[in-house]
């Protein structure tokens, strides 16, 4: 009989491997009752390195560690991802940035000259604009400390007045199936009426991002603009992306 660890190696070797993962089907191959891959799955999900989804799970994301944290993970990549997504802004343009560790890549790849306008609900971007040229727009609110944003109701409500020209959005999944997702569904929430408010949404997807999901859905791949990817040399990944509608701009080619 397989022993409870060597299971749950087998099914994060699976969800490596084939980016998501059926019960029933893993049940069949491994020659394990259902209810067994169920509770091994639990236990993965408790311990952050799996979603469990209907009828089986998906890769867990490692963006939804603390801020600290998440600072020192991919920092190369989420350079290239900044720098890429610097690109895209036009002279004069009214950015809006959503908080979280690439988009504070970005703000160091934004040239100090920069001369439009940067709004934010995130005090610590907004607190790396300081020595730029642009004028700087915070909406406030109740803030949510995972992620040094500003969420719930009086954060919405000046959420609502806005209009910009381009929303850079931070998410920690970027999944062909599960789409763009987050780790509070406040914060996703969040995200989705700033992304109404904009011309323009593109996503930050760096590497660690790629071809994993977290509990809350924000949207579909096919509801913003783009998808500012570091992908890895994976043509199959990004054929999945694109097939479900995502607008892949990749940083490396």
């Amino acid at each position: 009989m397989m022993l409870a660890a060597a299971r749950k190696d087998a099914l994060l070797d699976r969800l490596r491997r084939d980016g998501r993962l059926v019960v029933k089907d893993v049940a069949v191959e491994l020659g394990l009752s259902e209810d067994s891959i169920r509770r091994d799955l639990r236990e993965l999900d408790a311990a952050g390195l799996a979603v469990r989804v209907y009828g089986g799970a998906l890769p867990a994301s490692p963006a939804v560690a603390d801020y600290s944290a998440r600072r020192e993970v991919a920092r190369d990549s989420k350079a290239r991802v900044a720098a890429a997504a610097v690109a895209l802004i036009e002279p004069g343009a009214t950015v809006l940035l959503d908080g979280g560790t690439t988009t504070l890549a970005l703000v160091d790849a934004l040239p100090r000259t920069f001369a439009g306008t940067v709004i934010t609900h995130s005090p610590t971007i907004a607190a790396a604009l300081l020595h730029h040229d642009a004028e700087v727009i915070v909406i406030g609110g109740r803030v949510f400390k995972h992620s040094a944003v500003a969420c719930g109701a009086a954060a919405v409500e000046s959420a609502q007045n806005l209009r910009v020209d381009v929303f850079f959005l931070g998410v920690t999944g970027v999944h062909p199936t599960a789409g763009l997702t987050t780790g509070d569904a406040d914060e996703a929430a969040m995200k989705r009426v700033l992304a109404e408010r904009a011309a323009e949404t593109f996503v930050l997807a760096s590497e660690e991002k790629l071809a994993a999901a977290s509990r809350f859905g924000i949207l579909p791949l096919d509801a913003v603009s783009g998808i500012i990817a570091d992908l890895p040399d994976d043509a199959a990944l990004a054929a999945k992306l694109r097939s479900a509608g995502a607008r892949v701009l990749p940083v490396r080619t």
